[in-house]
């Protein structure tokens, strides 16, 4: 998709801006331009790159256009686009870009013979997105071309059976079928902590890590990780519900009742909630390597559930309280998108810093990979 963009426009056009959006620039150059540019660099095509100023400059058959970077991640990102005038525009992941961020690209693309291309993964079927887009193709005039995980050439036949084994329910429904479906029920529906909990495995483990959900009125949640045998276990957890103690704790008993978890450990490092800001600090001042967590809820929950399901994260049985929060862990609707039901997910925040972090290798970022998109 991203190639035929550049192709129409540059056929389309000379001495007109583009745009192209992501969730975040980063993404849109990771996950879009890294692949792309190098391609459209053997087809004969000049690109200059002013990072600077997210602009890249293409000549092609004696025509110049400009592609300018836009990232969408929230409400204010609107007024980033605002005021520009564009021939054409590309919204990659475009169900994970705020509306009002869509809304405003569209209408920045006011040069006669302009287009809107988007592509997307599948959400819910209450996804402004899916109701005004995708529902009302006709209406607006558009072509809406659907894929499934067997339309993507880049898999092999060994992957997409992973995929398909690894997958259960809603992102099973979404990512190999394409569906937008709602989801309901458990987030991790395929994981029984009575049948699935294990031993606290005895050893030896080659590195130790932890997660921390951090908390004062809302419950602290740390877990203790080893990896052995190529498998990250939870082999202990510290849970501290203020509400249910009578009394708030500061960040420095925080900090004592991490230390006491870890014991004689060596903690390579400390996964903490990004706004637990203070505490970070106070970590950081007592000698322990602490890393901002990923706090991606979506994909946090794919990647967590594909680790488990993978055998590559395992519960230990004396993890009372994630072992019962896993259990009790549910969607529910927000608005237009699904998402994890705030109760009981204290543990499960903890989990899933700690499953980006483990799945990103720890050098700060993750990407999923894509199985499936609609386009249109």
């Amino acid at each position: 998709m991203g190639l035929s963009f550049f192709l129409w426009a540059q056929a389309c056009f000379d001495g007109r801006q583009f745009g192209l959006c992501g969730k975040t620039i980063t993404a849109l150059r990771r996950n879009l331009l890294a692949e792309l540019i190098p391609f459209l660099r053997r087809l004969g095509m000049a690109v200059q790159e002013r990072r600077s100023e997210n602009l890249f400059i293409i000549r092609f058959s004696g025509r110049e256009n400009r592609f300018l970077l836009f990232g969408g991640r929230d409400e204010s990102s609107a007024a980033l686009i605002q005021g520009t005038t564009l021939a054409g525009v590309l919204l990659d992941e475009a169900a994970l870009m705020p509306q009002s961020f869509v809304e405003q690209a569209i209408a920045r693309c006011s040069v006669h013979g302009s287009k809107i291309w988007f592509n997307c993964n599948p959400e819910g079927p209450q996804h402004w997105l899916y109701q005004e887009w995708i529902l009302k193709a006709e209406e607006r005039r558009t072509l809406y071309v659907h894929f499934t995980m067997e339309d993507n050439p880049a898999l092999s036949p060994a992957i997409r059976e992973r995929y398909r084994r690894n997958y259960s329910g809603v992102f099973f429904q979404r990512f190999v079928l394409g569906e937008w479906c709602a989801a309901q029920g458990l987030v991790y529906d395929f994981f029984d902590p009575v049948r699935d909990a294990v031993p606290v495995p005895k050893g030896p483990f080659s590195e130790w890590r932890i997660s921390v959900d951090y908390g004062t009125v809302n419950p602290a949640s740390f877990g203790l990780w080893g990896l052995c045998g190529g498998v990250w276990f939870r082999v202990d957890e510290f849970y501290y519900d203020s509400k249910k103690a009578g009394r708030q704790k500061t960040d420095a008993e925080y900090v004592d009742d991490l230390i006491q978890l870890a014991g004689e450990r060596d903690i390579r490092r400390v996964i903490v909630d990004p706004s637990a800001a203070s505490f970070m600090e106070a970590l950081r001042r007592r000698g322990l390597v602490v890393v901002r967590a990923d706090n991606d809820v979506s994909d946090g929950i794919r990647v967590t559930a594909d680790l488990l399901r993978r055998g590559e994260i395992a519960i230990c049985k004396n993890c009372e309280d994630c072992l019962r929060e896993i259990s009790l862990y549910r969607w529910e609707l927000r608005g237009d998108r699904d998402a994890p039901r705030k109760a009981d997910d204290h543990a499960m925040d903890d989990l899933r810093y700690f499953a980006m972090d483990a799945a990103g290798g720890g050098d700060g970022g993750f990407a999923v990979a894509v199985v499936e998109r609609g386009c249109f």
